[in-house]
């Protein structure tokens, strides 16, 4: 049988693969934790056949081919069976699973040319390469440790990463559209060989009230935003900054959301682009600096920006509307500033061994309605610290190296709140009352994803995913203390569109215990819980699909289904069905 060559990497030994006879394995891991690698959300493969300047090979990353060669050639000869048994790790990818589409514009080396803002339409984050191009990595950062964590307890079988890190390729998180108009790409070749990068994207979504909801309120509503995202490499424009870079993201959003006057939902936010930007021309989300240090080993970002940028996301998460850029219970948390709401704050990520990583950080808090442009930085009054961390387990399974992210978050917020027992209580009776204490914020969130096959290459989208996830936070300061959800993104269920992708995610959400007290004590006082309050909350739940189609270069298409059950978390309001349309043009 014919032997599969995978070549060598920088400073990783020439390692070939085996023939094996063709066999089912099954692969199932729990564990305390994982987070994407990546740092921006993530979207879905396109063609650009005119031009693909933009995700060519990374110089400093050698090309990985999928030729099968000659199983004489003495240069690529294994080991014999007995010297080295048969493992995930030796016998490589199935071809098959790894073979790029032919409308891909990712390139043979599966690297781009970094940095690489707005690499997909979802992303906010860009890809910055390593300090040095004599790094292993420049897509991912290289670990503190030559060995394993947890992954080193699965069987050889499951475990591709047991002796040797995987390369780049397998590190990128989507394959991006590429571009609307590919025309401009020699002019943004220039720019970013003088060390600027820019993207410019157009988001649109409309949401409709099919069935449901509030009475006399069927019909349309519509948001969009418009984003601007820069990047400048300062290690291009003078070498004495190598490995610093300054980030910016400025961006617009219009339009009413559905879920307030249509659903009658005043927690749970049913679309993406919605109102925390404020409506202001250019609003100012990102302003920071990032380093990366110790030979490719630590990155550390400060500046303003987003929490949910990097903390208990996952482009995963972001290519559904509600979930994207965080779980529901994540964004009502008054400590965590949610994208697109920045802050000043810093963080740090290293990766303690091949399958792990940790990043902690610190941010100053605020109010999330104060400045709703973005630019007022003095009207805002911090009023604590909030101090984040998470921990990711993150293997990759089988010979086709399907990725894994097992994560465990932690946030604590030094501010103290007003109990939520007397929220819709007046003062003078909630004061009253035993047990009324203001307290900070603290919560934690699992999320789990696992790649159950891999298809169309080597990036950490090209396959289907099964996922979870839970969130809790303090029931004394919050309205949604508990969250949890399940589902499924699949990419290739139609044969002919291998990056078409569907998803469906469930969720349930929990409203606070100190919430719902406050509510039934006003209602046996006879005190109204206000205009927007139906009855006495419990619970809502909430069933999303849509159906991503790679419509042209740099333009995604992606019709939306959502059934809420128990809109404003009472029985008061009809189950609520929706049917929208979301469309992302990449400039």
């Amino acid at each position: 049988m014919p032997k599969i060559h995978r070549p060598q990497r920088h400073g990783t030994p020439e390692r070939a693969s085996c023939a094996l006879h063709p066999r089912t394995t099954a692969a199932a891991a729990i564990a305390l934790a994982s987070v994407w690698h990546a740092p921006f959300g993530a979207g879905m493969a396109q063609a650009q056949t005119t031009h693909a300047s933009a995700l060519t090979a990374q110089p400093s990353v050698a090309p990985i081919s999928d030729a099968i060669i000659n199983p004489g050639s003495k240069v690529h000869a294994l080991p014999t069976q007995s010297l080295r048994p048969l493992d995930a790790e030796a016998i490589g990818p199935d071809l098959n699973a790894i073979r790029r589409p032919p409308n891909t514009p990712i390139p043979p080396s599966g690297v781009p040319i970094l940095p690489s803002p707005g690499l997909a339409p979802l992303s906010v984050m860009p890809i910055m390469p390593s300090e040095t191009p004599h790094s292993l990595h420049q897509i991912e950062l290289d670990s503190l440790s030559n060995s394993e964590g947890p992954s080193a307890l699965l069987p050889a079988s499951w475990d591709a990463q047991r002796d040797f890190d995987l390369p780049d390729p397998y590190y990128v998180p989507t394959a991006g559209t590429g571009h609307l108009i590919p025309q401009l790409m020699p002019f943004r070749d220039r720019l970013r060989d003088k060390g600027f990068s820019f993207s410019f994207s157009y988001k649109g979504e409309a949401m409709g009230l099919a069935a449901g909801g509030l009475p006399n309120q069927k019909g349309i509503s519509y948001v969009h935003e418009l984003t601007l995202q820069t990047t400048f490499d300062l290690g291009r424009m003078n070498p004495a900054l190598n490995g610093w870079s300054v980030h910016g993201l400025v961006m617009e959003r219009a339009g009413r959301a559905a879920q307030n006057v249509r659903a009658g939902e005043y927690y749970v936010a049913l679309q993406e682009v919605y109102t925390l930007s404020g409506n202001v021309a250019a609003h100012l989300v990102d302003m920071y600096a990032e380093k990366k240090m110790l030979n490719n080993k630590l990155d550390i970002i400060f500046g303003r920006m987003s929490l949910t940028h990097v903390f208990a996301t996952s482009p995963l998460l972001c290519s559904f509307m509600v979930t994207c850029s965080a779980p529901v219970a994540i964004k009502q948390l008054p400590g965590m500033s949610v994208y697109p709401k920045a802050t000043w704050g810093a963080r740090a990520r290293f990766r303690p061994t091949r399958d792990t990583a940790i990043q902690v950080g610190a941010y100053s808090v605020s109010t999330l309605t104060q400045n709703p442009s973005g630019w007022s930085w003095g009207s805002e009054d911090a009023t604590g610290l909030s101090l984040p961390i998470e921990f990711t387990w993150a293997p990759f399974l089988t010979r086709n190296r399907l990725p894994g992210h097992y994560v465990i978050g932690y946030e604590h917020d030094t501010t103290r709140y007003a109990d939520k027992i007397g929220s819709v209580l007046p003062k003078h009776i909630a004061d009253t009352l035993p047990g009324m204490r203001s307290a900070p914020s603290d919560s934690m969130w699992l999320e789990a994803d696992q790649m159950v096959y891999r298809l169309g290459g080597r990036n950490q989208m090209a396959g289907g995913y099964l996922m979870a996830g839970y969130v809790h936070a303090t029931p004394h300061v919050v309205n949604i203390s508990d969250q949890a959800y399940g589902g499924f993104s699949f990419v290739g269920l139609i044969p002919t569109r291998l990056t078409d992708r569907f998803g469906v995610l469930y969720s349930w959400y929990k409203v606070s215990r100190r919430r719902r007290e406050s509510e039934i004590l006003a209602v046996d006082n006879g005190y109204s819980l206000g205009s927007t309050i139906r009855g006495i909350q419990n619970d809502s739940e909430l069933i999303e699909a849509y159906y991503g189609i790679d419509a042209t270069h740099g333009v995604l298409v992606q019709p939306e289904f959502q059934y809420l059950i128990h809109p404003g978390e009472t029985h008061k309001i009809p189950n609520a069905a929706l049917i929208g349309l979301k469309v992302v043009a990449n400039l």
